[in-house]
């Protein structure tokens, strides 16, 4: 069975496409967000190849217009020629030898002043996934993200949410570092020994990504405070270490309307979930806290250090998804994790319909004594 030849592609000089461009034809930019972020030709309308099929029609309806296709060198420029022959656009051509040749003609071009700061080379390989993108990118750097924690967990989702461009992160934590925490808190160091958490992890973080804004609360969390802190953010990652602040943290989330992502650690093992607005909530999972000699802490019972690295990158990729709007976040589902085989299990839970808590159509039960809850 044979098919009919493709057309031959209209092909232009950049000198040419640029006339052509001051003449009323439309210049179309094929190559990706990130490589946009590094210059432009004046003009130029962004539309990266793998969305030339679902968007073109958004940056030109016009089947009739002549359209000018840009990329680095004149080859993805070509497919996307292809692409819009077959939408039916008449009038299409590609440019040879692409931006780059635009660039050595001495063509008009300029970095986009709007992303200039956003759109680096820092974030290239992240943007140029179809579900990050620009768009992404944008929603990334005008996150607010508080970290309860700047311990095991904190750390590591700290460190990469620090690298994914998130724009705003504040550490909510009041202890010291110390040189037993350091084979598992590995955003603190050697030289941070005795010094604040918060100070340790906001040195750290501004090191790696000077473009975002770190924020120390060195406090401890507790009812007098949740609230004021909690209000300046959009998202919670509890990488708390104990069960009052657990259910202190739920129960702020449930009253504010925040999404919290909480993990816990214990030796070999670790399990995360996402509780969001109108639950199922911590409290649906965990109606009543343990015994406390069920629950030892870490220094009692120990942790095998990348267990809570594990953890607190799934944190730290929950946040990330819900931010950008991609995947399945974990809400109603606890990912329990067992470093002994690697393996890990998904488990459904549902909303208690007993919770007042996450129930949005009832009052706020009020804060509660939560270490006496707790059996401390």
């Amino acid at each position: 069975m044979s098919s009919k030849p493709s057309s031959p592609i209209n092909r232009v000089t950049p000198s040419q496409a640029h006339r052509l461009q001051s003449e009323g034809a439309a210049l179309v930019d094929v190559r990706e967000p990130a490589e946009h972020a590094q210059g432009m030709a004046i003009g130029a309308q962004p539309l990266p190849l793998g969305e030339v099929p679902a968007k073109m029609a958004q940056v030109e309806a016009d089947k009739s217009r002549k359209i000018l296709l840009l990329c680095a060198h004149g080859i993805r420029s070509l497919a996307a020629a292809q692409t819009l022959s077959e939408l039916g656009y008449r009038d299409v051509y590609s440019v040879d030898g692409g931006f780059v040749d635009w660039q050595a003609q001495d063509l008009p071009w300029a970095v986009p002043e709007d992303d200039a700061a956003l759109l680096s080379q820092r974030y290239a390989r992240q943007m140029s996934l179809p579900e990050v993108g620009l768009a992404g990118q944008r929603k990334l750097a005008a996150a607010r993200v508080a970290i309860v924690g700047a311990g095991g967990l904190g750390s590591p989702a700290a460190l990469y949410l620090a690298g994914a461009g998130v724009g705003q992160l504040g550490l909510i934590d009041h202890d010291v570092v110390e040189r037993s925490n350091l084979h598992r808190q590995v955003v603190h160091k050697e030289a941070t020994i005795g010094h604040a958490k918060t100070a340790s992890a906001k040195a750290h973080l501004e090191a790696l990504n000077p473009d975002i804004e770190v924020r120390a609360h060195e406090q401890k969390l507790c009812v007098d405070n949740v609230e004021t802190l909690f209000s300046e953010y959009d998202l919670i990652l509890d990488g708390s270490d104990n069960f009052p602040t657990r259910y202190l943290v739920n129960d702020a989330c449930c009253k504010l309307g925040l999404v919290n992502i909480s993990a816990a650690v214990q030796r070999f093992e670790g399990q995360l979930s996402v509780f969001a607005p109108g639950g199922p909530c911590y409290r649906c999972l965990f109606p009543e806290p343990p015994l406390p000699e069920n629950a030892p802490s870490c220094s009692e019972a120990g942790v095998l250090g990348v267990v809570p690295g594990i953890l607190g990158l799934l944190q730290a990729l929950e946040a990330i998804k819900i931010i950008v709007g991609l995947g399945q976040p974990l809400t109603g589902r606890l990912l329990v994790f067992d470093a002994k085989t690697s393996g890990q299990r998904i488990l459904q839970f549902n909303r208690d319909p007993d919770c007042n808590y996450c129930d949005s159509s009832q009052a706020f039960p009020g804060y509660i004594d939560y270490p006496a809850f707790c059996g401390l």
